[in-house]
């Protein structure tokens, strides 16, 4: 962390740039983390040419992980990736106590910024919301990137996500909500305040009419997921876009679009099936068909059944992102 925290808004602005991803957490086949997996997961991401990669993260499975586990995760990650890439770590809890204290570890170990959504039990207001988030910043130093997203069972509006913006080392907002307009008020309203970041590669197009800016991409799967070691089109559109390279952003968009056709054909089956849960299930079964390190889901996520894993399959050797067998 190489700045104050009178200064963290500045320095977000300045280095938070391009596609962050968010990496999972592999599990051994006998249930433990799979510390050799993230070491190989961390080495592909790089060579995608990634900027920033986010651990713990929702996709990271974070709310299954033990005390112990969640605190060797991040003890580990900044040592795996030296510098050659930034950082962050989600340290969203239902503690006051333990979100603070874990964030200042995460500053203590070098990363650049914190992740935090709503504790996800009892919290029910806007006030609550803004309050509790308020309320760590004042205990910690580091940045704050705030995560508005529907699996923490509140969704903020512009109106709070702008409260929340003008907290001093709150950085950034993820506006994870789906909801378009919510997103691009959040740019119009709150991107004064702090980085807002859609993960949605579509609000790009949306730039030219309301006139904002979104200059990062974090943090999603589509990275590791959409490319390869040998074919970057994901990670060159979201460069492109992100520094406002719009008229070249759109043509690579063209080699993107398939991939994400088929990912829009999973995604949404799999939430409708689980009830609304993030699909962590598909995109660990996609990662290791692309050569990454997953391993299984623990409950209460349910595993893709025999067909789900047959259908993604028989979809990436026709987008020729895997050979056929």
């Amino acid at each position: 962390m190489d700045y104050s925290k009178r200064d963290s808004k500045q320095w977000a602005r300045q280095n938070l740039t391009g596609q962050w991803t968010t990496m999972v957490t592999p599990f051994t086949k006998d249930d433990r983390l799979d510390e050799e997996g993230l070491k190989r997961n961390i080495e592909h991401v790089l060579s995608l040419g990634t900027k920033g990669m986010g651990f713990s993260w929702n996709m990271g499975e974070f709310w299954s992980l033990t005390k112990e586990e969640r605190l060797r995760l991040m003890e580990i990650a900044p040592d795996l990736i030296r510098k050659r890439a930034m950082a962050a770590f989600q340290v969203t809890d239902t503690s006051i106590k333990d979100v603070i204290g874990m964030a200042n570890k995460a500053e203590q170990y070098g990363y650049d910024f914190v992740i935090l959504g709503p504790p996800y039990m009892v919290t029910k207001t806007e006030d609550q919301v803004v309050n509790f988030v308020g309320k760590v910043a004042e205990k910690t130093n580091i940045g704050i990137a705030f995560y508005n997203s529907p699996q923490f069972g509140i969704v903020l509006n512009v109106k709070g996500l702008t409260r929340i913006s003008e907290i001093e080392n709150v950085i950034a907002i993820k506006e994870a909500s789906f909801n378009t307009q919510i997103g691009i008020d959040t740019h119009l309203m709150a991107g004064k305040n702090a980085v807002v970041s859609v993960p949605d590669e579509e609000i790009f197009f949306y730039e030219q009419y309301y006139n904002f800016h979104q200059q990062a991409m974090f943090a999603n799967t589509s990275d590791w997921r959409f490319d390869t070691k040998t074919k970057h089109d994901y990670v060159n559109f979201i460069d492109l876009a992100t520094s406002g390279q719009m008229d070249k952003a759109r043509e690579a968009y063209k080699a993107v679009y398939p991939v994400k056709s088929v990912s829009r054909k999973w995604w949404p089956r799999i939430v409708a099936r689980t009830g609304g849960s993030l699909p962590v299930q598909m995109a660990k079964y996609w990662g290791e068909l692309m050569g990454m390190a997953g391993g299984h889901v623990r409950p209460p996520v349910l595993e893709l059944t025999q067909d789900e894993r047959d259908g993604i399959k028989k979809d990436l050797i026709g987008l020729g992102l895997i050979p056929a067998e």
